[in-house]
């Protein structure tokens, strides 16, 4: 047994032991801090030059709210270093289903939130079919519409004022309803309904499922020649690549459909509020509940918004009430949060924590594709985020993932390493294309990384 001088006692043991313990903890919390920062402080070196004083002091005022954020944000902490994924374990025999969009990233998000979003709602309560008889949607909930016109405004993404919102089980039923709308009741032919590929895959099949008379999917709108009347499809950003999108038809006769179900702060830099005639959102992609089923429209034109109420009527003679309310909580939880941010009640804003996780599965897929010499990303510019307050890179809620090196089936390549996506044909695109979810939950996104490492 080591003897221990006699010039120390017991009590100087403990307060060396005290010292040494402090000074590591403080290590701990410092790199982690300045680890955090590493993106930020990137994104900060990319602001505009040139830029005034005053816009200058609005860039600084949100790095440092972020900044503050970093040691308590309510996400799952998943490390950006590419090297983390060695510890990942991978036996190669789960199945990695990144086919659908289901938004479970956001799960550890609202699990922080505890209360803010609970909700009870009385067993007398929401047991009319009707919420507002003089709307002319009138199964809409006063309180879901006050949250919706609410968060655009401090996002900033769509104009509000001299709208009609039209709620819907989703944006696709709200996608349904905009198709009967615009397509005229008399017609000697159904409307031909388009969009630029790579599409939306659901587009085609959803357009057609019912047979109906009204209108009939005609392809990529690129290769449109048609004469007469059509319905544009706009999605922006693109699912499933991610860019800006606008309208590529020229001509008289047509009506267009916005869907902005990614126009959110998290994916993409809010260049303008959308001024459109009509243009769809959707709960699911926007905060991540996509089992709530609520999606909204914002109308221009009165008659348009009352066919598509109609739809929704003779369709499911409504939207749930209970799914309204719940997502009117949420909407207005993300509101304060956009509020609040830099506050003692909450430190960074849903959209800035949201983002700030986007940017990082990014930054890692990147890391890997990059060292890989398998695959390819598309490349993306820069622009200036009126929300974020600074020159921010899109970071799409998909990634439109291409084969190189002579595959040219890249689902099925894929599919023979258990990993599942959509390929590119499902979106009017080549098959050495497919589209990969950046937004399932942390464990499953970095196996992800892992097995697409070990792919030479």
């Amino acid at each position: 047994m080591v003897k221990i001088p006699g010039f120390f006692s017991l009590k100087h043991l403990l307060v060396l032991s005290l010292a040494l313990n402090v000074s590591l903890v403080l290590r701990v919390l410092f790199e982690s801090e300045n680890q955090g920062l590493h993106y930020y402080g990137l994104a900060l070196q990319k602001k505009f030059r040139g830029t005034s004083m005053e816009e200058s002091g609005s860039v600084q005022k949100v790095a440092h709210v972020s900044k503050r954020a970093v040691l308590s944000t309510p996400f799952s902490s998943s490390s950006s270093s590419i090297g983390s994924l060695s510890e990942v374990e991978d036996g190669g025999e789960k199945i990695i289903n990144l086919d659908h969009g289901d938004p479970t990233m956001y799960e550890s998000y609202w699990q922080k939130m505890g209360e803010k979003t609970t909700i009870v709602i009385p067993g007398w309560q929401s047991m009319s079919y009707f919420s507002d008889i003089k709307c002319v949607c009138w199964f809409l909930e006063p309180e879901f519409a006050k949250q919706v016109v609410r968060l655009h405004k401090v996002v900033g993404n769509a104009a509000t004022e001299g709208r009609h919102i039209v709620v819907g089980t989703g944006s696709s039923q709200l996608y349904l309803a905009a198709l009967f709308a615009l397509s005229p009741q008399e017609a000697i032919e159904p409307m031909s309904v388009i969009s630029a590929a790579p599409y939306y895959s659901s587009y085609p099949s959803m357009t057609d499922y019912q047979k109906s008379g009204l209108h009939k999917w005609a392809g990529d709108a690129r290769s449109f020649n048609k004469l007469g009347p059509y319905i544009e499809l706009i999605t922006s950003p693109n699912n499933p690549d991610g860019f800006t999108r606008h309208s590529v038809i020229n001509q008289t006769g047509g009506a267009l459909i916005h869907d902005l179900a990614y126009y959110w702060p998290q994916y993409t830099p809010i260049s303008s509020p959308a001024d459109n005639n009509l243009t769809l959102f959707t709960v699911s992609k926007s905060t991540g509940h996509a089992g709530m089923r609520i999606g909204w429209a914002l109308v221009k034109d009165l008659e348009i918004a009352r066919r598509m109420t109609k739809f929704i009527e003779l369709n499911t003679i409504g939207v749930s009430k209970d799914s309204q309310l719940r997502a009117a909580k949420v909407l207005e939880a993300v509101t304060d949060s956009c509020e609040q941010a830099g506050s003692s009640k909450n430190s960074e804003s849903f959209f800035e924590a949201s983002y700030r996780l986007m940017a990082e599965r990014w930054q890692q897929l990147r890391g890997v594709v990059n060292s890989s010499g398998r695959f390819s990303l598309p490349e993306f510019s820069p622009a200036f985020c009126q929300f974020h307050g600074q020159d921010l890179q899109p970071h799409p809620a998909f990634a439109w993932l291409k084969c190189l090196k002579g595959v040219e089936d890249c689902e099925s390549f894929l599919r023979g390493h258990k990993i599942l996506t959509r390929g590119g044909k499902h979106f009017g695109a080549s098959p050495q294309y497919v589209r990969v979810s950046m937004l399932d939950r942390d464990e499953n996104f970095r196996l992800f990384l892992k097995r697409l490492s070990t792919i030479r």
